[in-house]
């Protein structure tokens, strides 16, 4: 369900620390005459850190031929366990950890970049990792020239407009029926995207739990973890693709909103938490610290100022069937949410998530061409490659606002 203008969203801020580790090296290929020179770049953040946890997210970008299968590893320097991951399967023995590809990102071309996140836990310093290896091959720092000669320098990371033939005239359709029925389609300055780029290229979320039931310390990470698994299948869809800039998009839930505080059942930090102030017979998060409410960017009245502001909500609602979703975030039941927390596709979330990026409904129509997605509720259980192709058109239009 498409809302695009109902109100949702506030935020904290969590202790974050950040780093970032840019490494590159030798791909396990035999250089022939005219293949791109061999390299690969990971960079390694850490998104979010609480007391004993922390949340890390690592764009892998490939720098020279396709590669079509990886696996990444490196070591944990201090001790880390990783619990849950994202985007990519994660093992651990000791301290060596080993990332696989899934199935829907296994090929990385020339200049792409895939990208996966994971939650860990960890009971001393958060040292980061020096230094991981690509298909078993250390990274060790730029590319290496191939000993063949070579045709010049490799096709840089962007896409032009060319969209698999079987698909283009719905792609077509589906456009100019946007343009015929939003009425503000250009005008309109709070989608996903433009609170993206306002916040330097991360979004903060704040959970409102419309719900009686408790919260453990876990279940809190789980839905955090869920949300940004499912928030990272829109966004891989744009890494490497038309001067897109962004290699990953870290996730940041920053708030809570409660009716009971006892609820929530930890007693860190980690996130802020609003309590007992409903709107809407539901527990909302501080207005004066949600873009939806101030998207001026003027956050003074928030506490903790900008830092301590959200983009999104997270609406999760006792007995609510279905979705809706908007500018001011998602709303999905809390039953269900939970129950599906550790899939790998939360189906009703991500239809939701695509309206905050603009995507519109497909109940009374069909494009040309296409049976099934994501986009058209019910059909599909999954993001498939339609819907990450209405995406891109998306970023394709608006994309001269934000300089690209």
């Amino acid at each position: 369900m498409r809302s695009p203008s109902r109100r949702r969203a506030r935020l904290s801020l969590l202790a974050v620390l950040s780093a970032v580790v840019a490494v590159a090296g030798l791909l396990s290929r035999v250089p022939t005459a005219g293949a791109a020179a061999p390299g690969c770049r990971a960079d390694y953040r850490i998104a979010s850190q609480w007391g004993g946890g922390f949340t890390a997210e690592i764009g892998l970008t490939n720098l020279g031929d396709r590669v079509d299968g990886w696996s990444l590893t490196w070591t944990f320097p201090a001790g880390q366990r990783v619990s849950q991951a994202w985007n990519a399967q994660v093992t651990q023995s000791g301290a060596a950890a080993t990332a696989v590809n899934v199935d829907w990102n296994r090929s990385i071309a020339t200049g792409a970049t895939v990208s996966f996140g994971f939650n860990a836990s960890l009971s001393g310093q958060n040292t980061v990792p020096s230094a991981f290896a690509l298909n078993g091959v250390t990274c060790t720092g730029g590319t290496t020239p191939t000993t063949g000669p070579t045709t010049g320098p490799t096709t840089p990371p962007g896409d032009p407009w060319t969209p698999p033939a079987v698909l283009a005239p719905g792609l077509t359709e589906v456009w100019n029926h946007v343009e015929s029925t939003y009425p503000n389609l250009y005008g309109f300055r709070n989608y996903g995207w433009d609170q993206l780029f306002a916040n330097g290229g991360q979004i903060n979320y704040c959970v409102r739990w419309d719900s009686s039931a408790p919260v453990s310390a876990a279940l809190r990470d789980q839905i955090h973890a869920g949300l940004t698994r499912q928030f990272g299948k829109w966004m891989a869809a744009l890494t490497g693709w038309n001067n897109w800039p962004y290699a990953t998009v870290p996730v940041k839930v920053v708030g809570w909103a409660v009716r009971d505080r006892a609820q929530l059942q930890w007693t860190d930090n980690s996130v802020d938490v609003y309590v007992n102030d409903i709107n809407e017979n539901a527990p909302q998060c501080s207005t004066p610290c949600g873009r939806f409410f101030h998207q001026d960017g003027n956050y003074s009245g928030c506490p903790g100022g900008k830092a301590h502001h959200y983009d999104m909500s997270l609406w999760l609602t006792s007995g609510f069937g279905g979705g809706a979703g908007g500018d001011w975030g998602q709303r999905v039941g809390s039953e269900y949410f939970v129950g599906a927390v550790g899939q790998e596709n939360i189906h009703i979330l991500l239809h939701e998530v695509g309206h905050s990026f603009g995507l519109d409904d497909f109940y009374d129509w069909t494009p040309a061409g296409v049976c099934c997605f994501i986009m058209k509720a019910g059909s599909a259980s999954s993001i498939t490659e339609f819907d990450r192709w209405m995406l891109r058109d998306w970023w394709r239009h608006l994309k001269s606002r934000y300089g690209y």
